[in-house]
């Protein structure tokens, strides 16, 4: 069968949905690509790579009658009777927002796969391109804020004074959310986050954010999306996200449901609360928007001087690795309904993931599909009286007190052994005692200041110190005294274990790290 890729008819759309990259993973499951010719210029992909790459370069007409269309969102009517009845046109269609769509699809007995649509389940995040688009939308999120906001993100101490770092608040911590918070801590700024999932605070706070929980805590639905609020939710979130843009420079909101209006989270009194010179930047503006100023696709100043970026294109602006991303959901799709790897697909509608894209088939509307439970591994149960908690607190402070008592006495042990080891032992070796407890704080700071994952090979390393000793117990191996020969015989041996056995862990633990020869 033959995919074709058109160039992309919407204005001002910079991406395209397959790069040379991804154009030589189709023709290895056995697919024709043919490639309408300048449909990679905007993301610089010239027609040469494209050829080179293996696909066909052709005219419009010869793109939009494959068998199979890929391109980034729905298509003008006029290029949309181009596509021929039977063939599989892929992209993003917001079937929830736009039931036109998939009416225009069924009548001219097109199948439509609604990209957008893809099931929030593990084995279908490689197709989610939600998600990949929205990796590099929170990236870019960050960088449209510090170009609107004309001030350094990062704080720096100079001799003409003190420069605070900017104050960053991210609403909603989930893929961009997550990628805002990264790249604003990247730049220094101070970050902080809220999310109606509590269970987010800790990814937030991975990536360098500092979390503030909503009052009223919130459940997730079982689509994997956050639940509606209730009225005290949504009260409790109002005055909270108030709060923080007041106190914050910079706002970047991302609560956006597909399907749906995106919620209103920042209101107008909000904006007006907020310093001269603050940014507010809407990822939801495409569905309606988060901020209650937000004009979709335009940037605007407040009469307080407040910049609300509302574009819509936040991917686009960095179109040469967004359509890589896109083109990899595709062939991540193609694999899964290609088995054979012939070039031939196969819909199989058991499956979960073909079916939720499915928003159309031979004349028929698919839409919406049926609905599929993400659920959260549920919290443990409390069932444990105030008798029972109450008994259960006393236990564990008595076991705190007893291993108190139990440490204070190995302490006493040892500083009673220690000082009489210090008073039988001659007067020229004390010094040596306080170098080996500097020897011991030092090594026990640089130790804890690595990496966990390096200890391995840094005491391996280390170990080679083993031979000082080493060396020191060759010299007294042929002592006339018998014991001092003997503990330098011992001394060898396990200093010899040290040495080569640390450096046999070493080995082993780089050959992990090596890729196989080629």
């Amino acid at each position: 069968m033959r995919i074709g890729v058109p160039k992309e008819p919407t204005p001002g759309q910079t991406l395209v949905a397959a790069t040379p990259d991804t154009v030589k993973k189709l023709i290895k499951l056995g697919y024709q690509v043919l490639v309408e010719r300048g449909a990679g210029e905007k993301a610089a992909y010239l027609d040469e790579q494209y050829s080179q790459a293996g696909a066909e370069i052709v005219d419009t007409q010869a793109a939009w009658q494959a068998d199979i269309v890929t391109v980034l969102d729905t298509p003008p009517t006029d290029y949309l009777n181009l596509v021929k009845p039977g063939a599989l046109l892929i992209a993003r269609m917001a079937p929830g927002r736009h039931p036109e769509t998939v009416d225009a699809l069924v009548e001219r007995g097109i199948t439509g796969f609604a990209m957008d649509t893809v099931p929030r389940i593990s084995r279908a995040q490689s197709m989610d391109v939600l998600s990949s688009m929205s990796n590099v939308s929170g990236y870019r999120a960050v960088i449209e804020a510090a170009e609107s906001f004309g001030r350094l993100f990062t704080g720096q101490v100079t001799a003409a004074g003190k420069i605070p770092p900017a104050k960053v608040y991210v609403i909603g911590v989930g893929v961009a959310g997550l990628a805002a918070i990264g790249t604003a801590n990247s730049m220094g700024a101070q970050v902080s986050a809220t999310d109606v999932r509590s269970e987010t605070a800790e990814q937030a706070e991975s990536v360098g954010a500092t979390f503030v929980p909503i009052p009223i805590a919130q459940e997730k639905s079982d689509d994997g999306y956050a639940k509606e609020m209730s009225a005290d939710q949504a009260d409790a979130a109002t005055k909270l996200y108030t709060e923080q843009a007041a106190a914050n420079d910079i706002v970047i909101t991302t609560a956006n449901i597909p399907g749906r209006r995106s919620p209103l989270l920042i209101t107008k009194e909000a904006v007006a609360a907020m310093a001269p010179g603050s940014v507010i930047v809407d990822m939801a503006a495409a569905g309606g928007g988060n901020c209650e100023l937000t004009r979709p696709g335009e940037k605007v100043v407040t009469e307080n001087g407040v910049t609300i970026i509302g574009y819509t294109d936040l991917a686009g602006r960095l179109p040469g690795q967004s359509s890589q991303l896109y083109g990899q959901n595709i062939v991540n799709l193609l694999k899964l309904i290609t088995p054979e790897k012939d070039g031939n697909y196969v819909l199989d509608m058991k499956d979960e993931v073909v079916r939720g894209i499915t928003i159309a088939k031979d004349g028929e509307n698919m839409f919406p599909p049926p609905p599929i439970k993400v659920h959260a591994a549920p919290a443990p149960e409390k069932t444990e009286s105030v008798a029972d908690a109450a008994e259960t607190a006393r236990k564990k402070a008595e076991e705190e007190a007893s291993k108190k008592r139990k440490r204070l006495l190995w302490a006493t042990v040892g500083i009673v052994l220690g000082l009489a080891l210090i008073a039988a032992t001659p007067k020229p070796l004390i010094p040596y005692y306080f170098i080996l407890m500097l020897a011991i704080v030092v090594g026990f700071y640089v130790i804890t200041s690595v990496t966990h994952s390096l200890h391995t090979p840094l005491m391996s390393e280390t170990n080679a110190i083993s031979g000082i000793i080493l060396v020191g117990a060759i010299l007294q191996v042929g002592s006339a005294n018998p014991l001092v020969s003997t503990l330098s015989f011992l001394a060898i041996l396990v200093a010899s274990i040290n040495i080569f056995g640390g450096f046999s862990v070493t080995h082993r633990m780089l050959t992990m790290f090596r890729g196989e020869e080629k």
